[in-house]
């Protein structure tokens, strides 16, 4: 892609995006996420009317009367975007590719963030980690981020969500607001590296899927590759049996997903790319506020 036409692509994915984020988002995520962060201020005598679970009680004992804790309401908060840009991700049989519909949403975060003042960052991953930007403030950081969401070339086709979190982990030390966006169809087990992160960070999973994934249609003897490892497969889509297997297998992989984020105490969003991912975004923030 040449500088010009990826530049007015970036413009395209600006304009619509920042219109829903100015909108739409700034005030339902201002309200889903800020203020969830306290940091300890000082320490102060008790007042009639404090909330006594505040009292300080290694500092009661010491002074023999009341002492509380005063937090301070974080007002700026740390957003990371964990995009996967495996294979799978350019999928798409409606009206959009996977990873079209995930550029989309990662812009609108980010502007979304950039509103309230905040820092944001991303970490594009495959099985390895593909990209990680630090996260700063600015309109020019984020339409950096959407230039590589648009024309970053993976080195890898396959999928690794925990060693994606295991990096972010390591490398993103304050509580942050994290959206990992990706299909999730991965045989990785990334339950114990969610949880790790999912008790420090306030963590969500976009999983965005194509609604030809849900079931196999029924075409006869079909060639077919595998979008991660290249491999190519006579599938005989004419069997029930066949069918029934993907479907069973495709249905495990969201249950694992769905379960997995629960468990960890983090949130999930699930958009198919024909449908409005403003819509589903907008329910959650709802839910959470």
């Amino acid at each position: 892609m040449d500088t010009k036409e990826l530049l007015k692509k970036v413009r395209k994915i600006e304009i619509k995006t920042r219109r829903l984020s100015d909108h739409i988002f700034s005030g339902e995520y201002h309200t889903s996420f800020k203020g969830r962060g306290m940091t300890f201020s000082e320490v102060r005598q008790y007042q009639f009317g404090d909330d006594i679970r505040a009292i300080d009680w290694n500092v009661t004992a010491r002074y023999n009367e009341p002492y509380i804790k005063v937090f301070e309401e974080e007002r700026e908060l740390t957003m990371m975007l964990m995009v996967d840009i495996s294979g799978s991700e350019s999928f798409g049989t409606q009206n959009a590719f996977k990873k079209d519909i995930v550029t989309e949403i990662a812009a609108t975060m980010a502007f979304s963030a950039t509103q309230n003042n905040d820092k944001i960052g991303l970490i594009l991953f495959s099985d390895q980690i593909e990209l990680f930007i630090p996260p700063k403030k600015g309109r020019s950081h984020v339409l950096r981020i959407i230039r590589e969401l648009i024309e970053f070339q993976p080195k890898s086709k396959k999928t690794d969500i925990s060693q994606a979190l295991r990096f972010f982990s390591g490398v993103i030390k304050k509580k942050a607001i994290v959206f990992m966006i990706s299909d999730f169809l991965t045989d990785d087990d990334y339950e114990k590296t969610l949880k790790i992160a999912g008790k420090k960070h306030d963590l969500t999973g976009i999983r965005v899927y194509d609604v030809r994934e849900e079931k196999m249609p029924n075409l006869g003897m079909v060639n077919m590759q595998d979008a991660e490892t290249g491999e190519t497969l006579l599938v005989n889509t004419g069997s029930k049996s066949v069918r029934m297997e993907y479907e069973k297998y495709y249905q495990e992989k969201i249950k694992y997903f769905k379960e997995t984020f629960s468990k960890s105490g983090s949130g999930t969003v699930n958009t198919r790319v024909d449908e409005s991912y403003v819509t589903k975004l907008l329910g959650y923030f709802k839910s959470r506020g």
